[in-house]
């Protein structure tokens, strides 16, 4: 089952109005006595609307948004093909995996951007991985280098059930784009990137909204 037809199941089997309780709890947000006017009564809608928001999320788990199509790589890859693959398949970090497919750490543009001094540089992959097949150029040393070399470990990670405003709250926290999701034995079976968690609060803003 794809991730999008499991957002259509659970869109389906969930209640996309505002509730009373969302109205109850957007009343504990108004300060003060209610007078209700136009414009309390489109403050109060506001926020059960966010309210409802914030409870329908509380429905989906990592497991129903993660991409399961992982790229991947181990601590022997070298730098220079962790680059052409970034590059390549459009993606700014990939999980270090050992021989039993358990996560051991992460590679991302910031840690390249690290190794070449620049952490708070935009990042370019493409531009790094033809730098890297090239000579004279500031990325030259990392050529030697494997993932093993500068990727982040440990790696923060969740699991299937882990609920997707939790791992909002932790890549928030962390200051991370993407997450590793692991079975119990922690190999590497999706992950979560910001953009699959925009792509469910759209998903809902959307079906609330009708």
């Amino acid at each position: 089952m794809t991730k999008n037809s499991k957002i259509k199941k659970y869109n389906a089997g969930i209640p996309l109005d505002i509730s009373e309780e969302d109205i109850m709890e957007a009343m504990k947000d108004i300060k003060g006595y209610i007078d209700i006017t136009p414009g309390d009564f489109k403050e109060l809608y506001r926020l059960g609307y966010r309210h409802a928001i914030e409870r329908l999320s509380k429905f989906f788990k990592a497991g129903d948004v993660m991409t399961r199509e992982v790229y991947s790589i181990t601590r022997e890859t070298s730098t220079e093909e962790i680059a052409q693959v970034m590059a390549s398949k459009g993606v700014t970090g990939l999980p270090v995996i050992d021989n039993e497919n358990r996560v051991i750490g992460i590679v991302t543009e910031t840690d390249f951007l690290s190794q070449l001094g620049s952490k708070d540089a935009k990042s370019f992959m493409d531009i790094i991985a033809q730098c890297l097949r090239s000579k004279g150029c500031v990325a030259l040393p990392l050529r030697k280098q494997k993932a093993q070399d500068i990727m982040t470990s440990p790696v923060v990670t969740v699991t299937e059930d882990t609920a997707v405003t939790q791992v909002a709250a932790i890549m928030t926290e962390k200051g991370i784009n993407r997450v590793p999701v692991t079975d119990r034995q922690g190999r590497l079976i999706g992950i979560v990137s910001r953009a699959d968690i925009v792509q469910v609060s759209c998903e809902l803003a959307t079906k609330t909204g009708d």
